[in-house]
């Protein structure tokens, strides 16, 4: 003998899902949109880059103006000092930024190439450290590979802090936006009705 409810469609709960198996339609939306934009950004890595360093000397600022509202409403505070001279260094910091994009890319791309080497470094280090272990490929490629990058950045700097930002800005988007895409779609195959099998 069957079940009754064998004859209607089941919705199988996914709780990590939550409502999106039933608002799929919105994140797939904005995967596409991300991934359109990111591949546009590619072409234009140069006006993306600057954007991204100007948005960033808008932020310290707002921070800075907001920690400098803060302060007047903190009096007796034994650090009010110092919290106020961040506020105003990270002021002074997002006007020289907004003043001059090209230079602070420059400079962030100088620092960033820096950190791809020192990461590189300490991969390598881990990998020697996992000699033996099954799985020490990994760290040393990722090594080898942030250390490669990195060189390859200052090689061509300053020439490199043109484009370097605006291509890792749009790399991001397009990654993101399909990984909003397969999420998207995953999420609305897990919620498709599901006709439980018949006892």
């Amino acid at each position: 003998m069957t079940n009754d409810t064998t004859s209607f469609p089941a919705m199988i709960p996914i709780p990590v899902l939550g409502d999106l198996a039933h608002n799929w339609g919105w994140l797939l939306a904005q995967g596409i949109l991300l991934v359109v934009l990111g591949t546009i950004g590619l072409g234009m890595t140069l006006w993306l880059t600057l954007a991204s360093v100007f948005i960033f000397g808008v932020f310290l600022v707002f921070g800075g103006g907001v920690q400098i509202f803060q302060t007047f409403k903190c009096r007796g505070w034994g650090s009010i000092l110092w919290h106020g001279l961040i506020a105003v260094f990270y002021v002074l910091a997002g006007c020289s930024i907004m003043a001059d994009p090209l230079a602070a890319s420059t400079l962030f791309t100088l620092l960033l190439a820096g950190a791809l080497v020192g990461i590189g470094v300490m991969r390598l280090i881990m990998a020697f450290q996992l000699r033996g272990a099954k799985n020490r490929f990994w760290p040393l490629i990722g090594g080898i590979a942030a250390i490669f990058l990195g060189v390859m950045i200052l090689a061509r700097w300053p020439v490199s802090g043109l484009w370097v930002i605006g291509l890792f800005v749009a790399i991001e988007m397009i990654f993101g936006g399909w990984s909003s895409i397969f999420i998207a779609l995953a999420a609305k195959e897990m919620g498709q009705p599901k006709t439980p099998t018949a006892t």
